[in-house]
């Protein structure tokens, strides 16, 4: 008997095959599952460094609605990538929006960016440059506090 256990994170996007190819030029992802029906009834299977994402072809017969450009985005994908300068520049060239360009926070150990896609949903990539404890980044947060 097979068991299957795990997490998948689903999102609604207005095209999930362009959507597809926008990831696969910023991330390197493994394809999983692919269809290539008409607009409307698509849905894309990928991982990426090990989590499963599926998106669905935004469709109103399903109650399927992508975001909308002046909805609140409440939360973000946080990725923890090799390399943040070259992430972050492939995914404005590939045509999503600043929101935040590259930051070192150097007391964290991290630089980190924010961007939009052009299917609304916002993506946080991180690199991690030298390992801080909990610790140390609640210390850090107290003294900020203090000042």
């Amino acid at each position: 008997m097979i068991r299957l256990v795990g997490v998948e994170i689903d999102m609604v996007v207005t095209d999930s095959l362009k959507a597809l190819n926008l990831y696969e030029s910023i991330f390197r992802i493994q394809r999983v599952e692919v269809t290539d029906f008409p607009k409307g009834q698509n849905e894309v299977v990928f991982t990426l460094y090990g989590v499963r994402f599926h998106l669905l072809d935004e469709n109103p017969e399903f109650a399927l609605q992508a975001p909308r450009p002046h909805d609140p985005q409440t939360m973000w994908f946080n990725i923890l990538v090799p390399d943040v300068q070259k992430t972050y520049a492939q995914a404005i060239n590939a045509g999503c929006a600043e929101v935040q360009p590259v930051t070192a926070v150097p007391d964290h150990g991290v630089s980190n960016a924010l961007f939009r896609d052009p299917f609304g949903y916002l993506w946080m990539l991180h690199q991690v440059h030298r390992e801080v404890s909990f610790e140390e980044r609640q210390r850090l947060w107290e003294a900020r506090k203090v000042e």
